[in-house]
């Protein structure tokens, strides 16, 4: 298996650091907003990666954040953080509404069918680790304290940067007249730890005590303590996670942390992971990941889908227009990761009939049976490749469209959908059973069209539609199938 690995610009052999085992850490969302569907391609993206390591026979522990913590992403911000506007606009506490968008942000990933990772972390549910991890640096002589917050002194690590190979002379501290800043920073580049409820932050309802004051954590520190708690080579990745059903962690020395993969958007290299390795591999004194695997933009009339530009979709709108979430999965499979990819409707629309056609074709085969077949060896090769899944996508439609026995063709394509996540094997040799009030209306709808009445036609296929089924017009005669 091959990835591209940001930290050396160049796609390499993967090797995990335990044989057959993977410790994998996505970042995941920051629960003040509604999760939009660019946020679900970086996400499907994890989800596709995943599976094509368990594919190669790996076990993996996946474990991702949830920012539910008020946090500012530097000390340029005025003092309100995204999550307490929110609060403010909906009229409701901070937790409320972290709640209410960590659901939302499930419940659009399981419509497009990712797998909920080994663990889910919350920020404000390891405030210990990140306090911990902030006396290590402290006690290593990494940090420094204003009366806001506590900072990294990036001066003191050598390797700044080495993610992005931005030049730090390069980096735009960004400030306009009216932004704040800390007068106390040592460098424009030094990033908050921990921030003091003072000043400017005296509101923040998010606080916590700590040895340095009342207070709350800056955004980078809840990644580096949780990936660390959690992932490393210095235990069992597949220790019990679950006691009784609730999830429990151990503690463990915090001494030798390395992660096989961590992953993200392009937009996390130049700061966030940049700002993770230094205070990871400052307190650890060890690498902090071996593989960083980021994911580009989705983007709309060539703009990134972001919500600060308010060119975003979210999922409900992809079912209010009548799609199926898994035509949007299909959409996201037909570029490659590393690469941008532009959403229009017209797009949608093209994988939906893609997959519709998909769907019926494999419901007249045989079942799978036997082992796989040259088609699967050709497909995991492309997935291999870097998760090339628009070669993967061409090498299934090859294999649909030859002339092998179907039993064959359901094994592999079952085998596919392990990594593609299309629930196709739900579709494959199931015929469907139009009932007999459905077939009446379609032999009156011939009848009628045949006479060339095509205003009671279109009237017929919409009755044939509210029951939940369509009819295709081909030259052998209609052919019905189940709505969408």
């Amino acid at each position: 298996m091959k990835l591209y690995n940001t930290l050396t610009r160049k796609i390499e052999n993967f090797t995990p650091i335990k044989p057959s085992y993977v410790g994998m850490y996505t970042c995941g969302p920051t629960v003040y907003d509604y999760t939009h569907i660019g946020h679900l391609r970086k996400y499907v993206g994890d989800d596709i990666l995943r599976r094509i390591l368990e594919a190669n026979g790996y076990s993996v522990k996946h474990v991702m954040n949830i920012t539910d913590v008020g946090h500012l992403v530097s000390d340029q911000d005025q003092g309100d953080d995204k999550l307490e506007k929110g609060a403010k606009e909906r009229g409701q506490t901070v937790w409320e509404v972290a709640k209410y968008f960590e659901d939302y942000f499930f419940r659009s990933t399981k419509l497009v069918n990712i797998e909920r990772p080994s663990v889910v972390c919350r920020a404000t549910e390891h405030i210990g680790e990140q306090i911990k991890l902030i006396q290590k640096l402290e006690e290593k002589g990494f940090t420094y304290q204003t009366e806001e917050a506590i900072y990294f002194d990036i001066s003191k690590f050598p390797h700044y940067g080495k993610l992005s190979g931005q030049d730090l002379k390069e980096k735009q501290t960004g400030v306009r007249g009216d932004v704040v800043v800390d007068p106390n920073k040592k460098n424009p580049q030094d990033f908050a730890l921990w921030f003091f409820v003072v000043g400017r932050f005296v509101t923040h309802s998010m606080r916590w005590a700590s040895p340095w004051g009342e207070g709350f954590p800056g955004w980078h520190i809840e990644c580096s303590a949780m990936s660390m708690e959690y992932l490393g080579n210095s235990f069992d990745p597949f220790d019990k996670l679950r006691i009784n059903g609730e999830q429990t962690r151990t503690e463990r020395s915090r001494s030798s942390r390395t992660i096989d993969i961590h992953t993200g958007g392009i937009d996390h290299i130049p700061v966030h992971h940049t700002n993770e390795i230094a205070q990871s591999e400052a307190a650890s004194g060890k690498m902090f990941v071996r593989v960083w695997v980021h994911h580009n933009f989705l983007i709309v009339d060539g703009e990134k889908m972001s919500k600060s530009k308010k060119n975003f979709y979210r999922i409900d709108e992809i079912l209010s227009k009548g799609f199926d979430p898994l035509a949007l999965r299909y959409l996201f499979l037909t570029a490659h990761y590393r690469d941008s990819l532009n959403f229009t409707w017209k797009s949608l629309e093209s994988t939906q009939n893609a997959l519709n056609n998909l769907r019926e074709e494999i419901r007249l085969w045989e079942q799978p049976k036997g082992s796989v077949g040259q088609y699967w060896q050709k497909f995991a090769e492309a997935a291999n490749n870097d998760l090339n899944t628009p070669q993967a996508v061409a090498i299934m439609w090859e294999m649909v469209k030859s002339d092998i026995p179907t039993f064959q063709k359901s094994k592999d394509l079952a085998k596919m959908d392990e990594i593609l996540g299309l629930g196709l094997q739900d579709f494959i040799g199931q015929k469907i059973e139009v009932p007999k009030e459905v077939m009446e209306l379609v032999n009156i709808r011939e009848t009628v069209r045949k006479k060339g009445d095509y205003k009671e036609s279109d009237k017929l296929r919409h009755q044939i539609k509210k029951l939940g089924f369509e009819v295709e017009d081909t030259p052998s005669g209609p052919k019905v199938k189940q709505s969408v």
